[in-house]
């Protein structure tokens, strides 16, 4: 059925707003931030309940199943080394998408990963996180998922990546987890004390000493 050219126009505007709307209401969580609850099914077909009690999880959000930038991404955290260190740092790796846990799990075959991808159709999570809204692909603004990672350790955001480049995410990522440095509970930074040179000092407190009055001429 062809839409007639003001039913299309409604349509296209009613997207705009929406996706205004969307865009308005986007929240990206900062280190600190109390995680949102993670409950999706997994390319295993079974509901996973992500908790992050006394250990670390690794949340990545990805625009698309077997599409190249993510293959590469998934496929680099699947690797027998990057899998040894996590296991070292005591953390463990969930990829969150819309595709669903059967695109998932064809997506995991064809390339033997060995990471739990999760199944976020409603893109709840994704906007929990804040890694659904505005970008720009081929020039153009389009509404879409942001790839993102998170780490979270006891129900709070330790490390925020909102706008990752895939080449060295992963070691960065690695490297972050095996520093042991908690971005959370790091305690911010004193600005520094600037120290100025003696003569300055002497300079300024020349300027504010009061002048002293001449002395009385005797008659």
């Amino acid at each position: 059925m062809l839409l007639t050219r003001a039913e299309a126009g409604r349509q296209s505007s009613q997207a705009r707003a929406f996706g205004e709307a969307l865009e308005r209401s986007r929240t990206v969580l900062k280190v600190g931030d109390k995680a949102p609850k993670i409950s999706l099914s997994g390319d295993d077909g079974k509901l996973h309940d992500v908790t992050s009690d006394g250990r670390s999880i690794v949340v990545y959000f990805y625009p698309k199943d077997d599409t190249p930038g993510c293959t590469v991404e998934a496929k680099d955290f699947s690797t027998d080394d990057v899998r040894a260190r996590l296991a070292r740092a005591g953390a463990t790796v969930f990829g969150i998408s819309k595709d669903s846990v059967q695109s998932h799990g064809k997506f995991v075959a064809k390339h033997a990963l060995r990471v739990r991808l999760l199944s976020d159709p409603e893109l709840t999570v994704h906007t929990a996180f804040g890694a659904y809204g505005e970008k720009t692909m081929y020039g153009r603004k389009v509404m879409g998922t942001i790839r993102s990672t998170f780490v979270i350790r006891d129900g709070r955001v330790t490390h925020a990546y909102p706008s990752v480049r895939v080449p060295g995410h992963v070691e960065a990522v690695l490297t972050a987890l095996e520093s042991g440095d908690d971005a959370a509970t790091k305690p911010a930074k004193k600005p520094a004390v600037k120290r100025e040179a003696p003569k300055a000092l002497a300079a300024k407190a020349a300027k504010k000493a009061p002048a002293k009055k001449p002395a009385a001429k005797k008659p």
